[in-house]
């Protein structure tokens, strides 16, 4: 097995994927009794040397909903009877998956509201509390 890229400058060393493949359910017939197609993709990004410490924190707070109590994100595939592209999809997952979890948002510059949207607003404000008023008062007058 080789290196995994996941995006520019992070590359998962083969040494920290484990493989292994099971019996696939669902269609196939005989074929699906006799030939471990599916794959399990294991790795742990807790004990990983391909991330920086700042990179783990985020990417376990991230992914920690998918990890096992062991501290392993488990990725499978059984999208086709063949275990050679099955292997190279479950990695293509776990690259995806990785490399989503690790994009951090931009941080919101704080804007002043336009002049028009303020005035709209306190605009509406007074309509709303015109009306509020005009209920009470009708009430007081019967």
């Amino acid at each position: 097995m080789e290196d995994l890229e996941v995006a520019l400058g992070l590359r998962i060393p083969a040494g920290e994927l484990e493989e292994r493949f099971v019996r696939s359910g669902g269609p196939g017939g005989q074929n699906v009794n006799k030939v471990a197609t599916k794959v399990e993709l294991r790795w742990a990004p807790g004990r990983s040397a391909a991330l920086s410490e700042d990179d783990r924190r985020w990417l376990l707070a991230r992914l920690r909903s998918r990890l096992t109590e062991e501290g392993e994100l488990v990725v499978t595939s059984s999208r086709t009877r063949d275990q050679g592209r099955n292997r190279e999809d479950a990695r293509r997952k776990l690259a995806a998956l990785v490399a989503a979890a690790l994009v951090r948002p931009r941080p919101r510059k704080r804007t002043q509201a336009p002049a028009a949207a303020r005035e709209q607003r306190l605009k509406e404000k007074r309509r709303r509390a015109q009306v509020k008023l005009e209920r009470r008062t009708r009430v007081a007058l019967e």
